[in-house]
Formats: C-alpha cells, structure tokens, sequence
C-alpha cells in the first residue's frame, strides 16, 4: 500500500493598515473562489483524507471579512465598491484604481470566458489610447465592472451551488444596485461559512487542519542569518549580524499560532507547515518544546541533509518517502515530493484532467512498484493560486483526482498525523538537518540580493527600536499589546519574497508599500517618528515570473 498525504497551504499575509482597512483584496477573492471550493471538493468525496494548513494571519482576516460583510460596511475598497451606490461620483485616482484592480486576474481563465467582461477589458484598453480617457466611461460602465470583477472570482463550487451567480452571469450587462447588493449578500454568506465547514470536516475525521507560526515568519532567519549558509556557502547576508531577540520572537509566533488555532478549531493543531517550510535544527527544538509532533518541509531540504551524511542519491525510492527523525528530535519531519506537487501546481493546467489524473497516479503507482517497503508521498503546495491558471478553477482536476483517489485499491489517502499512528516504526533518523525551505532547499528566495537584505536590515533596526521602547516606562499596555501585533506582521515572510527584479513591478510596487506601512506604523504605535529610509522603495520589480509571481517550483 501506498500512503498519500495530500496538504493545501492557505495563506495571506495581514493586508491591513493601522486602521483596519484593507490595502489588497486577496483574503475575501481567494476565499470565495478557492477555500470555498476545496471544501466542496472534500465534501463531495468522504471517503479521501487530506491536510489543510491554516496560517492564523488569514484565519484572523477571515473573521475580519465576516464581520464586515455581516455589518455591510466593508473596509477593503474593492468590495466597498461593489456596493457603492454611486460609483460615477468616485474621484479619478479612484477609478484608475478599480479599472486596474478589476483586470488583474489570468485572463485566459478568468476573463476570456465570458463575453460581457471582455467587452469591458476592450473598452479600457480603447480608452487607454484616447485623449479623453476616463470621462468615456459611465457610471454603469463601473457597475458592470466591479460585478464582473466578483463574478469571475467566484468559485466554479459556488457558481454551481447559488443560482444568483449564473443568473448575474446570464445578464451580463446592466447590473442595478439590488444586483450588486444580492453578490454581496453571498460573498458574505461565503466566507462566514469557510472556518465552520473545515472545523466539520476535521471533526468528522476526514481533515487534518494544521497551522504555521502565527504572521508566516521566516523562523530560520529569524533565529539565525548564518542558517542561510548552511546550503548556500556564500549567501550574501543583511549588515546586521542577526535579528534581534530572534528566538524569543519565533516561540511568539508558535504559542500565537496554538491559541489562534485552539479558539477556531476547539483542538491545537498536532503539526506546522512552517513558512514556506522554512526549516532548521533550532526551529525544530522550538517546535519539539511546543508538544508538535510534526513538521514539514521541501524535497530539498532532505537532499542537502542526506548529502551531508553521505548518502548515495541516485536511487530516490531509497531515501524519499519516508519521515525522519532529526538529531532525535521529537518532532517529525515529513518532506515534500517535488515534481509530483510542481505538477499540480504548474503543468496539469494545460492538461485535459483525464489525463492529468491518469499521468498521476501513473506516478504514485511507480513510486509504489519501486520502494521497498511501504511508501508515504506528500504533495504539498499552494492551495490557492494554482487554480487561477486552471480552466474552471480547477473543478474537473480536482474533481476527478479525488474520485480516483477514493476508488483506488493500492493507494490510501491519509495525513501526517494518521500516518505516525499507523507507521510509527517507518521513521527514519537523520543525524543533521541543513537549513532551509522548500524552494531549491536554501533561502535564496528571502535572502541574499540587495533589495531582500536591505529589507532585512530595516526590520532589523525597527525591531531594536522596539526592544528599546518596550524596555522603558513610557509605552501603555493598549500600546504594548498593539506594537507586538504589528511586529509580528512586520515579520512575515511574504515582504521579502516579493523583492527582487524578477517578480512583476505592480505586485513588487504593491508589496513594498505594505511592507514599509507596516514599519512606519511600528514606529508610530512606539511612540517614534520612521526612518527617511522608509519612504524609498526598496524594490522596482520588472520581471515576469511564472504565475505571476505567486508561486514557485520546488527544484530550479
């Protein structure tokens, strides 16, 4: 038998400013279209067991958008609009705004399937080129627009559960406040059902819900810069030797991660995927002293371990697919199957799902025929921005790979926590991890150019500002309380992902000025005026990665 361990990360950073309101949509977008249709998707197949991850950053926004939609004063500006009865009264920064937010999705997907949209897209691109601009646009122009906009990020389970939706789509044109309103109404309806229905689904035994250091932060680093040089030798690193504190920091982000978890699940969680899988042997210690009895982390990371001992890996089925036990610690380690999860991830969208399906488990089966001994497999990726690119959001892939999943008689679906009780003597011992994530194995994705440790080094100077304040008389616990919540998201790994000349300017541009918002109001909640430096970018962006930028492949 073959054991299957499917684990979908969900994950946003924290997208709000010092007041509540939200700078970027993606928290409420991706829920409607991609939470709520992986939780039909495991409904709809009882009989398959899998792993989500919950980072507590998106969990706490979830409860924010919840309860925005319930009151009907939304604080994110573009679902603001969707309700706004008189969008024609907008300011023009405004509508520059809303017309560039409301075509920033994979067109082929997204937009291009549905006339009525692409009328409005030919419409912005006619009026790009025109002298006159936006005054060509009218008011229902910008109705028809922020509605589509929500339309196409609806998810194909939602579409297919709530008649509105098709019969907004069948209109296409036109929409009148009422309509508007009704797309709200259920958005709301939407996201307040996501965290009870995966609590049902974990109860009824079927999901294993885990969690991630609190705001997603890099531990490793956090802990100890020189853990980049452990797979990257000559990794340039941040001027300041390390972070400040950093160890006290990553145990704050656990212990804020097992009551995030506790308060909207009822249990703790029994395992982190950790930042990005972002691993090393202190970040372990932590987790072995807060009682978790797995982690996991990336394919490469158990290479370079394995390398350093002097294992001979030619022969993948030899070492792959089994958890280890590191320095004998007591917390677990599982790792990531690569090219299986790169192909969820970034080649079965241009499949039919069929043959995506059939390719595989054509795989699992080889891995099966080919390990001695019984074999577990995790496929770890993004559960969110892989089915963007996926014709109907991934419904058929999905769809057809759970089913052949139920139905197959060598392979069994299960989760990290299962599997320990089932094959706890399957574990294998490594004498010493090698720091890293599960890109490449190393922290290049974080660390190491000029724009990242520039980054780096201003949290770095925050954090002593911090220290400092924190330390004196003159800080009020409302204050106290409220500088911790902003450093942790200060934390986040997702600021320094972003840098770098690779990923697409507008996200760059969009990331940078959270980042530094996020620090200036550090300085501000301490009492302290901000730097200068924060009001310079620290990132231009210009290149076009793959997906946009939001994802990565597991192996260069």
């Amino acid at each position: 038998m073959l054991h299957l361990v499917l684990c979908w990360h969900f994950h946003q950073p924290d997208y709000r400013t010092e007041r509540g309101d939200y700078r970027l949509p993606w928290t409420y977008l991706h829920a409607l279209k991609d939470y709520a249709d992986m939780a039909a998707h495991l409904e709809a197949a009882p009989n398959v067991r899998a792993v989500v991850n919950f980072v507590p950053s998106l969990v706490e926004q979830l409860d924010d958008y919840a309860s925005q939609l319930a009151s009907g004063r939304p604080r994110d500006p573009v679902l603001a609009c969707l309700i706004e009865p008189e969008l024609g009264r907008l300011a023009d920064e405004k509508k520059r705004e809303l017309l560039e937010t409301c075509f920033r999705l994979n067109h082929p997907t997204m937009l291009e399937p549905f006339p009525a949209y692409r009328l409005l897209h030919r419409h912005y691109e006619a009026m790009k080129g025109g002298g006159a601009g936006l005054a060509y646009l009218s008011d229902q122009y910008f109705a028809d627009l922020v509605t589509w906009y929500h339309l196409a990020w609806t998810g194909e389970t939602v579409r297919r559960a709530h008649p509105l939706v098709l019969s907004l789509m069948q209109k296409g044109q036109g929409f009148t406040q009422a309509d508007r309103r009704a797309l709200f109404d259920l958005i709301g309806e939407v996201v307040a059902g996501l965290l009870p229905r995966y609590r049902a689904l974990a109860e009824r035994g079927q999901v294993e819900l885990s969690s991630t250091p609190h705001s997603h932060p890099m531990s490793p680093l956090l802990i100890d810069f020189q853990a980049a040089r452990q797979a990257r030798p000559d990794a340039p690193l941040p001027a300041h030797a390390a972070y400040p504190g950093g160890a006290a920091r990553v145990r704050t982000h656990v212990q804020a991660a097992l009551d995030c978890h506790r308060g909207h699940f009822g249990t703790r969680p029994a395992g982190f995927w950790p930042a990005e899988g972002g691993v090393s042997e202190p970040v372990l210690r932590i987790f072995a002293e807060a009682g978790l009895r797995w982690a996991a982390s990336g394919e490469g990371v158990l290479r370079h371990s394995l390398a350093a001992a002097g294992v001979d890996l030619a022969d993948k089925t030899a070492w792959a697919y089994r958890p280890y036990r590191v320095n004998g610690s007591e917390t677990v380690c599982f790792f990531r199957d690569d090219p299986l999860s790169d192909l969820i991830g970034f080649e079965y969208k241009e499949w039919w799902a069929s043959d995506a399906v059939r390719h595989f488990l054509h795989k699992l089966e080889t891995i099966r025929r080919d390990t001695r001994g019984e074999a577990v497999v995790s496929v770890i990726l993004d559960g969110e921005n892989a089915w963007e690119f996926y014709p109907y959001n991934g419904f058929y892939f999905l769809s057809e790979l759970y089913k052949a999943l139920a139905d197959h008689p060598e392979i069994r679906t299960t989760t990290f926590s299962e599997y320990l009780e089932l094959k706890d003597n399957g574990v294998g011992e490594l004498p010493h991890l090698v720091a890293g994530t599960w890109v490449y194995g190393d922290f290049t994705t974080w660390l190491g150019d000029a724009a990242k440790n520039r980054a780096w080094d201003l949290l770095c100077e925050a954090k002593l500002a911090y220290d400092r304040a924190m330390a004196g008389p003159g800080l009020s616990p409302h204050s106290r309380t409220a500088a911790e919540k902003a450093l942790r998201s200060c934390e986040s790994s997702d600021w320094f992902w972003w840098f770098g000349d690779y990923n697409p300017a507008d996200s760059v541009r969009a990331f940078d000025r959270l980042y530094r918002a996020k620090l200036k109001q550090l300085y501000r909640l301490l009492g302290l005026d901000a730097p200068a430096a924060l009001d310079r970018p620290i990132s231009a962006g210009g290149g076009t990665a793959e997906g946009g930028g939001t994802m990565r492949r597991g192996q260069g």
